[in-house]
């Protein structure tokens, strides 16, 4: 996590594997939608922990038979048809490719620097997990049932770097 004056970023690079089953299903021309969310909460000792921020992050991985080729759609937010298709595309000629995009974010803005707090104790709690419920219902109910959560983290917010001074505030 980094934190400076304009919000905070997540970079990260997974090394988990994904299930067994989704390299079959992929083959198949289905598309799976990959889901990063982050949530940034403050802890409170008189009550559940106090939600400040929440960002998602939808990754389409498609695999087109007749160019043979991999499609990724990525999407900042809930993504719907209207969002996909104003998403932004790649195309990759691997799997191996396709899958170390889909597993790695690179400065996502998780915050906001106004929703933070100057001080307290902060965590973002990260996942990035396959939606089931997107898949074709046969898929649902077999192999894709129990798909879910890839990864799983809970990271301590940085305090926010101090202030550099300005020529004004310099002596």
């Amino acid at each position: 996590l980094q934190r400076d004056g304009s919000g905070l970023y997540l970079s990260a690079r997974l090394d988990t594997e994904l299930p067994d089953g989704l390299e079959d299903v992929l083959l198949k021309g289905v598309p799976v939608h990959f889901i990063w969310q982050a949530d940034v909460r403050r802890s409170r000792w008189y009550w559940t922990d106090q939600r400040l921020a929440t960002a998602q992050r939808v990754v389409r991985l498609a695999y087109q038979p007749l160019t043979r080729r991999w499609r990724l759609s990525i999407v900042t937010g809930v993504a719907d048809e209207a969002a996909l298709a104003g998403a932004l595309h790649r195309n990759l000629d691997s799997l191996d490719e396709a899958l170390a995009v889909v597993k790695s974010v690179a400065r996502w803005r998780i915050a906001a620097a106004d929703e933070l707090p100057e001080a307290g104790d902060l965590r973002a709690d990260v996942q990035m997990r396959i939606d089931s419920g997107l898949l074709p219902r046969p898929f649902q109910v077999g192999a894709g049932a129990d798909w879910g959560v890839v990864y799983r983290a809970t990271i301590k917010v940085p305090e926010p770097a101090p202030a550099e001074p300005t020529g004004a505030d310099k002596p």
